[in-house]
């Protein structure tokens, strides 16, 4: 049997820090490893594993709720049901989370490169009161609408 890892020796290997590994085993993702007699965490190959699978888990955003779960099966705390079924469920949501995202942040760089062409081509318009240069929403929604419902034609078209 090979011997023990320290937890110093783990975070080298996983990439993750030893505080962090420490957090996973206080709220239940990772179960305790043995101690030795003066108190020191051992961790063996499956709990190095476990932290491999969180850490790549949380690489690509998967909450660690759903984690919990998912690990708690694992490691024997929760009813055992077929691990891949959940964990595809979970990254299915997160995949959708993540392009709802990128079409959110889509929509904010048409709306700055619409206030920028405006700031920068415009001509300067002394009116009282507060600046109004990022007023550009109004104008941007109906230049938006304009280019989505041309793109919307040329999918519909043969």
């Amino acid at each position: 049997m090979p011997a023990p890892l320290t937890i110093g020796q783990v975070a080298k290997i996983t990439g993750m820090t030893a505080k962090t590994i420490r957090y996973y085993e206080a709220i239940g993702i990772v179960p305790a490893p043995r101690r030795s007699n003066s108190g020191y965490r051992h961790y063996d190959g499956t709990g190095v594993d476990r932290l491999r699978f969180v850490r790549r888990a949380r690489s690509l955003g998967l909450p660690l709720r759903g984690l919990k779960t998912l690990t708690g099966a694992l490691n024997g705390t929760t009813p055992h049901r077929p691990l891949r079924p959940r964990l595809f469920a979970l990254v299915r949501e997160q995949l959708t989370s993540v392009e709802k995202r990128i079409a959110e942040l889509d929509l904010l760089r048409r709306h700055l490169r619409l206030v920028s062409r405006r700031m920068r081509g415009g001509t300067r318009v002394r009116r009282p009161g507060p600046c109004r240069c990022l007023d550009a929403e109004n104008i941007g929604q109906r230049v938006l609408k304009r280019r989505d419902s041309s793109r919307e034609r040329a999918r519909r078209e043969p």
